[in-house]
């Protein structure tokens, strides 16, 4: 029976792959990974920026995450809006709903 969607492995981009200690994972899994370590490390904020916002749905990058979310630059398929977060700086903030952006920067 052949994985398909979310389960099925892909091929991981140098950085995430270091990140996970793995050359390939499905996508839940590495989804998986990403939000074990922003939990561990306490790197949800309620504030985007140090502006109040919604309750810990930002994700605050430390330099681990940082070196992930730098190779972010990607064009939505459906809205054709552009998530880019190349310039982002230590201690700045993302919405946890730009985590699968995140993830498809950083695979083949």
């Amino acid at each position: 029976m052949e994985v398909k969607g979310l389960n099925k492995p892909v091929k991981l981009k140098a950085d995430l792959a270091a990140f996970v200690g793995k050359s390939e994972l499905p996508r839940l899994e590495i989804t998986k990974k990403l939000w074990d370590h922003i939990k561990a490390n306490k790197l949800q904020a309620k504030t985007v920026n140090g502006r109040p916002e919604g309750a810990g749905k930002f994700i605050v990058a430390d330099e681990k995450l940082l070196k992930l979310f730098k190779n972010t630059k990607v064009t939505s398929k459906s809205s054709g809006k552009v998530t880019d977060f190349t310039g982002l700086q230590s201690g700045q903030t993302i919405d946890m709903m730009q985590l699968a952006s995140v993830v498809s920067a950083n695979i083949e």
